[in-house]
């Protein structure tokens, strides 16, 4: 199946598994004419997807550095639009700048902080990993006026958990990913009913960008990581 729309190919890959989703707080998401940043928890192949159908926008993905390496995912990611991150244990500059240019032209990028972690090793749907900071990074590096970080929660309330692959085929395609490097399967978590909340955005503001580049910018990543791991949090909290 090929389809040049990221949103229309979302719509059908949730319509083919008969994934059940509905929308809260719809009225926090930003207008169509901003750049955002969208920040969600991760367990499932389907959380692209859902988010796009959510939101009603096309949403240009951070994506693992192996899936531009495996057949079938490769040509997957190329239609979903998603963009690649570096190899593991790299600095991300590649990522962060064509992150960076998307955002510049107005366009959603998104991002989900806990890492390959949460796609590899299954976690109750109410439950994250620790945030990984890039993002916030790339928010205060990006020189766009009026940034929006939207962070979103995606609670599940029935799915079924199925198991693929050896882990080690993965290694096979980036022996840099050290969470490939050990026995067992990769999970394929298949969501049957969802619920996508919308949290509160959180602008970038020039004196957020003047402490990022001063002595206070871990200070100023890590108040804008933990606020959207918080936020998302108390969303799971309330859904569930």
């Amino acid at each position: 199946m090929f389809v040049n729309d990221p949103l229309l190919l979302s719509r059908l890959m949730l319509l083919s598994l008969g994934t059940r989703q509905s929308l809260y707080h719809a009225d926090r998401i930003p207008p169509p004419e901003r750049p955002v940043l969208v920040v969600s928890n991760h367990r499932s192949f389907l959380d692209a997807p859902l988010l796009m159908t959510a939101l009603n926008r096309s949403i240009r993905f951070a994506c693992h550095h192996y899936m531009k390496q495996v057949p079938i995912l490769r040509e997957l990611v190329q239609q979903f639009g998603c963009v690649p991150l570096d190899p593991t244990n790299s600095r991300q500059q590649g990522f962060l700048q064509q992150a960076g240019q998307l955002l510049q032209s107005q366009q959603v990028v998104g991002i989900f902080p806990e890492g390959g972690k949460a796609i590899v090793e299954v976690t109750p749907p109410d439950r994250m990993w620790q945030f990984q900071r890039g993002f916030a990074h790339l928010a205060l590096r990006s020189p766009v006026p009026e940034l929006d970080i939207l962070p979103v929660a995606i609670s599940v309330s029935e799915e079924t958990v199925h198991y693929s692959l050896p882990l080690q085929v993965f290694h096979w395609f980036d022996p840099s990913e050290p969470l490939f490097d050990r026995p067992g399967f990769h999970p394929l978590v298949v969501y049957h009913q969802a619920s996508v909340l919308i949290g509160r955005p959180y602008r970038i503001t020039e004196r957020d960008r003047q402490q990022y580049r001063g002595k206070s910018a871990k200070i100023v990543v890590d108040n804008l990581t933990d606020y959207c791991q918080s936020e998302i949090t108390s969303l799971l909290k309330i859904a569930n």
